[in-house]
């Protein structure tokens, strides 16, 4: 009787097959001395096995190659693979089904195998056993098991027709799956801006940090193959909120015993902390747990992009609303009297993801792009976890759709209203202004293929993918049909509007004001009507955080006068730059507020307006060109724009190929100062690259700059 094959060696050829599963850039891949595999699922893939004993013989031996998923692998939950070699083994060609083919026996006795792994498998970390038998002792033979010493990668394959996450267009793939570095938009409308990011998807760390969010979800292995939980999964752990995950989200500026959210400059940092410690890294802000998020989904193989909505509404209620309360002087509320569990409230700027998927479990025309948010905001289904929302679901109004399609659909498209005491009101209250246009101001991404370091060139207006143009038949019929849907709303868009409105009032917009400047409050108040109207009338300014959350009041102003019919008037309050230096709040974003009273008519109106003082840039100087492996001197700079000195400076730089998350520190800055840094940098990659910057201070933040360049081979 012969004895067992022993298995010597298996080889799974990391970077030869990596190159046909696009999976060559991951730096596990390329490890000189420990190479791993990573792989997509549904492609076949080179396999060699040696042995040690003798040659394999078809006829007397069989092999079993056994891939196993978890703690508990079992064929029927997709979590574990077995192809049994031998004479009877058939060749399948399924894209559900594990498979192995031949392709030679060579001369060391080796086999080369092509396997290939099913398109719905778990993505994560695969081990691999082998356990050879003969054929003429099945009895009573205890074969011989051989355990791989490394997990196998599977991800998702947007490649393949058959994988939920695939892409028909493959080029867009080169952005939203391959694309190391981006842009995400920040900032309010008006002097919003693309703020660079390095997403890192390649990063050694990343995979491993992937598996630790995968093994705090608690999720159940087999269920890693679905796109839809694992992108849901992930809206939930890359906040900590719930089960230890990524990133502790904080909004209050006070970060001294983390990093400030506006300090990083790329998702690797994080990630590498979150694996080191295990513990959750201090601290995210919306489009850090966007930006994160984005780097996750791109190393699993969902397609992802950020996407960054401008005046965000957060409904915290349900009835599609934004609500604000006035009291019979005309000032508002700090709560919300008909829910005290929360407030609505209105984000300068909200950040989130797109994630690329087909949706099974909806009606046909509704996958594609689906909305997930990873941001804790409110819960969904007991946990802070958001989507996948179909966008589609979301511009149609089909709040009916799983997952968390109300709540973007508010978050893009929801009515602002302005309610008053009113004690003849069943409600309570009088509705007494209703701006349909106010929220979801425009919706940005990164254009595909397109990078501009200095401007913001490659931005791309997605608003359209959202919803409806503003004011059109069709955006209100969406927002009704939502409206029908969800009973909370039927309440709140049942109430009639306001009465007779013949003033109108226009808060006039700022847009770009640099920071030491002065800016004024300004209202245009037209009287329509054929009577004499008096009004009274309160104009502030204050800072505030970028959630909408106040800080200081910076001015006040308020009084009456008398308007005479079809007449125009306008009120104008001046904001000194001394008035409001000392009162910024992190991000420098101030609201403009303005209410307004018509004595005869009782006509109510409230504006407000949202901007950012505008900060300097860091200003990256480097050659257009280098070399691979001659060092060179990078050097940074920009002015202090605050006559305060700045304290506790420190630059942190990254660029995927040219360099890792260095901290350079910084001597403390005098008021106007002159701020510099210097680094010296090795180019080892040849290609374009960027480098990206961000400076922070106890008294400044969020100021970043970037610069491209060109690496090329020494002559």
């Amino acid at each position: 009787m012969a004895e067992n094959l022993q298995v010597e060696l298996v080889y799974l050829y990391p970077q030869d097959n990596a190159v046909e599963h696009k999976t060559k850039n991951y730096e596990i891949v390329n490890d000189e001395e420990h190479p791993v595999a990573v792989l997509r699922r549904g492609k076949k893939f080179i396999t060699a096995i040696r042995f040690e004993n003798r040659n394999y013989s078809p006829a007397e031996d069989i092999l079993k190659i056994i891939f196993s998923y978890g703690p508990n692998p079992n064929p029927i939950k997709r979590t574990k693979g077995v192809l049994t070699l031998g004479k009877s083994n058939p060749e399948v060609s399924n894209n559900y089904q594990w498979t192995a083919e031949f392709l030679s026996e060579n001369e060391d006795g080796s086999l080369t195998l092509e396997l290939f792994a099913p398109v719905d498998i778990p993505v994560g970390a695969w081990s691999l056993q082998i356990e050879t038998t003969n054929v003429n002792s099945l009895d009573d033979n205890t074969p011989n098991i051989y355990e791989h010493e490394d997990d196998i990668y599977f991800l998702f394959n947007p490649w393949n027709c058959h994988d939920m996450v695939y892409m028909p267009d493959e080029r867009l793939l080169e952005e939203y799956v391959l694309s190391d570095v981006g842009k995400i938009w920040v900032g309010p409308w008006g002097s919003t801006r693309g703020r660079e990011w390095v997403f890192g998807q390649f990063a050694a760390a990343i995979l491993p940090a992937c598996l630790l969010m995968f093994e705090r979800s608690k999720m159940a292995p087999g269920n890693f193959g679905d796109p839809i939980k694992v992108s849901r999964c992930i809206s939930k752990l890359v906040n900590s909120n719930d089960d230890d995950g990524i990133l502790v989200g904080r909004w209050d500026g006070e970060y001294d015993d983390g990093t400030a959210p506006s300090a990083w400059t790329g998702s690797t940092e994080i990630l590498e902390q979150f694996v080191e410690t295990r513990q959750p890294v201090q601290y995210g802000q919306c489009w850090v747990f966007s930006g994160v998020t984005t780097t996750i989904c791109r190393a699993l193989g969902i397609p992802s992009r950020v996407v960054s909505n401008l005046v965000s509404a957060h409904d915290a209620n349900c009835t599609l609303t934004v609500d604000k309360y006035y009291d019979e002087n005309n000032e508002e509320l700090n709560y919300d009297p008909l829910n005290p569990a929360g407030e609505d409230s209105i984000w300068n700027y909200h950040v989130w993801n797109d994630v690329w998927m087909a949706r099974p479990d909806l009606p046909s025309g509704y996958g594609g792009w689906q909305a997930i948010d990873a941001t804790p905001q409110e819960t969904s289904s007991g946990f802070f976890q958001c989507g996948p929302a179909s966008v589609e679901a979301i511009k149609k109004g089909q709040v009916g759709f799983n997952h968390d399609v109300a709540f973007m659909i508010a978050s893009v498209n929801a009515d602002l209203m302005r309610w008053k005491i009113d004690p003849k009101s069943d409600f309570g209250y009088t509705k007494i202004y209703c701006n349909k246009y106010h929220i979801g101001r425009m919706l940005l991404t990164k254009q595909p293929f397109v990078y501009d370091p200095n401007g913001d060139q490659d931005r791309q207006d997605i608003t359209s993918e959202y919803k409806a143009k503003e004011g059109s038949e069709a955006e209100r019929l969406s927002l009704f049909n939502a409206v029908r849907g969800t009973e909370m709303a039927k309440t709140f868009y049942d109430l009639p509007d306001a009465g007779l409105e013949d003033v109108t009032f226009d808060l006039v917009e700022l847009e770009r004001i640099k920071i030491g400047e002065d800016f004024n409050v300004t209202v245009d108040i037209k009287n329509n009507s054929e009577e004499v109207r008096n009004i009274s009338a309160v104009l502030s300014a204050g800072s505030v955080f970028y959630t909408g959350v106040k800080a200081h009041v910076v001015k006040k102003a308020e009084g009456s006068f008398r308007m005479e019919p079809k007449s125009t008037e306008q009120l104008k309050m001046t904001v000194r730059a001394n008035d409001y230096l000392d009162k910024l709040v992190e991000y420098c974003i101030m609201k403009l507020y303005a209410v307004c009273t018509v004595q005869e008519t009782r006509q109510t109106w409230a504006g407000e307006d949202d901007f950012q003082v505008l900060k300097p840039s860091i200003e990256i100087r480097i050659p257009e060109e280098l070399t691979i492996g001659v060092p060179t001197q990078v050097t940074l700079r920009f002015t202090n724009p605050i006559k305060k000195e700045l304290t506790r400076c420190q630059f942190s730089v990254s660029g995927p190929a040219l360099l890792r998350n260095q901290i350079i520190e910084h001597a403390d800055v005098e008021p106007e100062g002159l701020v510099k840094g210097f680094l010296m940098i090795t180019p080892k990659i040849a290609g374009e690259q960027t480098i990206i910057a961000t400076f922070s201070s106890k008294e400044l933040l969020d100021i970043s700059g970037s610069a491209k360049v060109t690496v090329t081979q020494e002559e």
